[in-house]
């Protein structure tokens, strides 16, 4: 088990994804765990076959510890010449398996150290790779030591698709993602039956009850007329999916309005630190994605900073490797303000906790045909069917008064209400 992050010292093996015996293709999902950060499958970190198991599913344990052996199906190590006697570990973590040292000048081939077309990359940015048809020596990586980055990637893709196929004016349009895997359910439970808490489920438990104690919780509730967007999400969508791979799906709206407000109530977007008060310089935008095992908050870095494709783009990105298990501690991390949706449950609106240690939480609810009071520009009232949607904040009153945080709402009705950027 590698160091993943300067907090994280243990993990669980939830399950193995195969059995001693079987075969094994690096970077194949091997076995599944769970840390206090996120759960994630373990790919593996050569080819070969799974010759021995040596931590059992349930058990927890510490960085460094050897998990697995993979070998040639000869009793040698397929990270190793033949004749090395020392096995491959197999690591878990929550998603990069331990590299081996740099190859010293002893001779024999290593294939852990062999990367695609000698390019130095993570298993998760070579699959982004092969997901858009990227071949990564047209890269340049802007890692350490050259290293190719999944930014590296996806500055490169949208590169190709600005500039076309060789010339001939079409969007080069990225491959279709490979299919994930289904999500599980839950195991159904008989009634009456006592059944531990996941790991997940206990940090879930743990942080809920400490966000309670520590911030004093206060909630607004706005209604917006979303027409505007709603018809405009209808009448760009698959012309945005034909031209960019990804569905154009309401969220990033609500992050884009969010962020305007946020940089017009800067507080919203600070944390408390002691007696003082934290003013963070970037809008680093939590995004709660529900699980059939539990609830996450994946993290939209610098989402100020980004285009209304950019934040979809991000959105789509974190929900699919949160779903797959791909998520890296680096990616729950870090959030200023928290973004949750309820409604896309059919909830009409939620009270959600705090996301500690942020100072607000905005909760979507459900997008509904309702009538409405229209009043035109002479004055004259008349009554029409408008889709709406009940957006409420979450906000710790130590922190922020009630007015700013209706006047903070009040700007992401109007931007929403009166929505003028460009998408796409």
């Amino acid at each position: 088990m590698p160091q993943m992050g300067e907090s994280i010292f243990e993990g669980t093996i939830t399950k193995w994804l195969k059995k001693p015996g079987d075969k094994v293709q690096r970077d194949e999902p091997l076995f599944e765990i769970s840390t206090d950060k996120v759960d994630a499958e373990i790919p593996a970190p050569a080819s070969g076959i799974l010759q021995e198991i040596k931590v059992s599913e349930g058990n927890t344990v510490q960085v460094n510890t050897v998990v697995g052996v993979i070998g040639d199906g000869n009793g040698a190590s397929a990270s190793a010449p033949a004749k090395a006697a020392a096995p491959a570990p197999v690591s878990v973590g929550t998603g990069i398996p331990a590299r081996p040292a740099e190859p010293t000048s002893r001779p024999g081939p290593a294939p852990e150290v062999e990367e695609d077309s000698d390019v130095r990359s993570s298993p998760l940015v070579r699959k982004l790779a092969r997901e858009h048809n990227v071949d990564l020596a047209k890269v340049s990586g802007t890692g350490t030591g050259g290293r190719v980055t999944k930014q590296d990637v996806l500055d490169f893709v949208e590169r190709r698709v600005g500039t076309g196929r060789a010339g001939t004016g079409i969007p080069a349009r990225p491959a279709e993602p490979a299919p994930s895997q289904p999500t599980r359910p839950a195991p159904s439970a008989i009634p009456g039956d006592l059944v531990p808490m996941s790991q997940m489920r206990k940090i879930i438990a743990q942080r809920m009850i400490e966000s309670r104690r520590t911030s004093a919780h206060v909630h607004c509730m706005f209604e917006v007329d979303l027409t505007r967007i709603v018809n405009l999400r209808n009448q760009l969508k698959n012309g945005f999916e034909q031209r960019y791979g990804a569905r154009l799906t309401f969220m990033p709206f609500f992050v884009r309005a969010a962020i305007i407000a946020l940089q017009q109530f800067p507080i919203v977007n600070s944390s408390l630190e002691g007696d003082s008060l934290r003013y963070h310089k970037h809008v680093n935008a939590g995004i709660a994605v529900a699980l059939d095992w539990g609830l996450i908050v994946p993290v939209l870095k610098n989402a100020g900073e980004l285009n209304f494709l950019g934040l979809q783009r991000g959105i789509t990105d974190l929900g699919e490797r949160a779903r797959t298990k791909k998520l890296m501690p680096a990616d729950v991390e870090g959030a200023t303000f928290t973004i949750t949706n309820p409604g896309q449950f059919g909830a009409v609106f939620g009270l959600p906790i705090i996301n500690q240690p942020n100072a607000a939480i905005m909760g979507v609810g459900g997008i509904t045909k309702q009538p409405m009071v229209i009043t035109s520009k002479d004055g004259t009232d008349s009554i029409a069917i408008r889709s709406v949607v009940h957006l409420t904040l979450g906000y710790d009153h130590r922190i922020i008064d009630g007015a700013i945080a209706d006047q903070f709402m009040a700007v992401v009705k109007k931007t929403l209400e009166s929505w003028s950027e460009e998408v796409g």
